[in-house]
């Protein structure tokens, strides 16, 4: 378990390594602040998905909270589909499935998680 950090973490976002996620299409992510900071609670990733990028269908174990800091993209969570842009909020429960298709790219948003085990599971392959 993770304890709290001991001092403050100010770090530029940009400095952080980036990851290719593996199961998107053209989508990267960053762990800005997580437990490897010694925060004890939350991880705060940042994602970008490029022009025609994006998620599959897929469920993850912890909840989702996430901001929408530029481009456009239509998410599916369980059986509603919704466009979002800039200035968004979504929350995505633990366990529903989800998925995310860019219209305008690149599309980057903040996502916070709990410091929890995640377990992913793709209910359906990317479209070529």
């Amino acid at each position: 378990m993770a304890h709290a950090a001991s001092k403050s973490v100010v770090k530029r976002a940009d400095e952080v390594p980036r990851k290719v996620v593996a199961a998107g299409k053209a989508t990267e992510t960053q762990v800005l602040l997580g437990p490897e900071d010694g925060m004890p609670h939350f991880a705060m990733r940042r994602f970008r998905m490029g022009e025609g990028g994006g998620m599959p269908r897929h469920t993850n174990t912890v909840e989702h909270e996430q901001y929408v800091l530029r481009g456009r993209a239509r998410i599916a969570i369980g059986e509603e589909v919704h466009e979002v842009a800039a200035g968004d909020v979504l929350y995505i429960p633990a366990g529903v499935p989800h998925a995310y298709e860019v219209l305008e790219g690149p599309f980057e948003f903040l996502c916070m998680v709990p410091n929890a085990p995640d377990t992913i599971e793709i209910l359906e392959p990317q479209s070529p």
